[in-house]
């Protein structure tokens, strides 16, 4: 189910926007729009949805219109045209007062610059958003411990903003934000004035937290190793609009156009990618019963020299080699349990490219891809790995 849906967005900066909208129905560009009428068009048709419990990441240059999307979601600026609707309600059609309870009780921000009170406690910073919802001090006490507890920040509730680092000063924003348990989460650049290691431990962490919570996100960064290490999904955009949409792998391996091409083309695949993104599907597989001279005959038909062995499930149970086949049918043995290896290298589908390329380094066979079940999902083989590291896919 969609929690977010924003339909066909529209936002101009100027006195005049109806000039502008007419132009953009034309097929005018920006810059033609903002010559001839002095508009300036922050974003431009743009359309997509948040699913509930999702991370939606919202990315680009400075100037994409990235921010001016987020100030459109939370109210902040208001469309020109198009709608914005959060659990069935188009925000953008609602009242100031209607505007303030959505705000209030179904979304929570995230800034860049931390935003904390000086002259407030961390436990008072935290529970701002309670107070504002009129919640008693007694009652506010137990959800801000919880939240700074979930942050690990429960000790430092005395202490002031000016006490903490960097890091924990996010943490103490993300805790506030969390504390009013909003259905929808929004983060602007949440880590980018951080430290590069510190920031990587606040991605982390947010990922956690995210296990435990499934709340809603739209995350706004300008940085492309973030955001394919924390979107479910991302919406990379460009002078106002959505030029590319899908999941990491879609973005890396299939750009859409020379802009995103060039946007993905230094990021370190090996962490991006994982094992279901370059996994080929084994093209044959045998079964116990079968006999020796029956894996041979798929081997040579598809010019393999060894077999994953499962069973009529699915499910994982070793891998033959040509040679030991061949010698089990010159004895006349008629079944291939004798010469299964059981001891195969198997990684499960979210394994990093950079956790499995030492595996493939020593492994002599190909590497099995299997769920939790064990039930057998892929192989990946040398050449998929490469071509996935190249920017390459890989379907056979």
């Amino acid at each position: 189910m969609a929690e977010i849906e924003v339909k066909n967005l529209t936002m101009i900066y100027g006195g005049i926007p109806e000039k502008a909208l007419e132009m953009i129905e034309k097929g005018l560009s920006n810059d033609e729009i903002r010559k001839q009428t002095k508009q300036v068009v922050g974003i431009k048709n743009v359309s997509f949805t948040v699913e509930t419990g999702e991370i939606f990441v919202i990315m680009g240059l400075s100037g994409s219109g990235k921010s001016t999307l987020l100030r459109c979601i939370n109210g902040l600026n208001k469309a020109s045209s198009g709608s914005i609707i959060i659990e069935g309600t188009d925000i953008s059609q609602v009242n100031s007062q209607e505007l303030r309870n959505i705000r209030r009780e179904k979304m929570a921000m995230v800034f860049q610059r931390f935003a904390l009170l000086p002259h407030r406690n961390i436990r008072d910073n935290v529970g701002y958003g309670l107070e504002i919802q009129g919640l008693a001090r007694d009652k506010r006490h137990d959800k801000v411990m919880s939240v700074l507890n979930m942050v690990g920040l429960d000790a430092w509730a005395d202490y002031y903003p000016a006490n903490l680092s960097g890091g924990m000063q996010q943490r103490v924003g993300i805790a506030r934000a969390l504390a009013t348990n909003p259905v929808i989460l929004l983060m602007d650049e949440p880590f980018s004035a951080l430290d590069p290691l510190i920031r990587q431990d606040m991605q982390d962490e947010l990922l956690e937290i995210q296990k435990k919570l499934h709340k809603t996100i739209i995350f706004i960064t300008h940085d492309l190793d973030e955001a394919l290490k924390i979107g479910d999904r991302i919406a990379l955009m460009k002078d106002g609009e959505i030029v590319q949409m899908g999941q990491s792998e879609d973005i890396l391996l299939s750009p859409a156009t020379e802009y995103v091409a060039r946007f993905v083309k230094n990021v370190d695949r090996s962490k991006a990618l994982n094992a279901s993104s370059v996994m080929v599907k084994p093209r044959s597989v045998v079964y116990p019963k079968d006999g020796p001279r029956m894996a041979l005959h798929v081997m040579e038909r598809f010019g393999m020299s060894g077999l994953f062995v499962t069973d009529k499930n699915g499910v994982l149970m070793g891998y033959v080699v040509a040679d030991d086949a061949s010698r089990i049918s010159n004895l006349g043995e008629r079944h291939l349990e004798s010469i299964i290896l059981k001891d195969v290298p198997t990684v499960p589908p979210d394994t990093s490219l950079a956790d499995i390329l030492d595996i493939i380094a020593i492994s002599q066979i190909p590497i099995a891809v299997v769920d939790e079940q064990n039930i057998l999902r892929g192989v990946l083989v040398r050449g998929s790995v490469i071509a996935g590291l190249a920017g390459l896919r890989r379907d056979a």
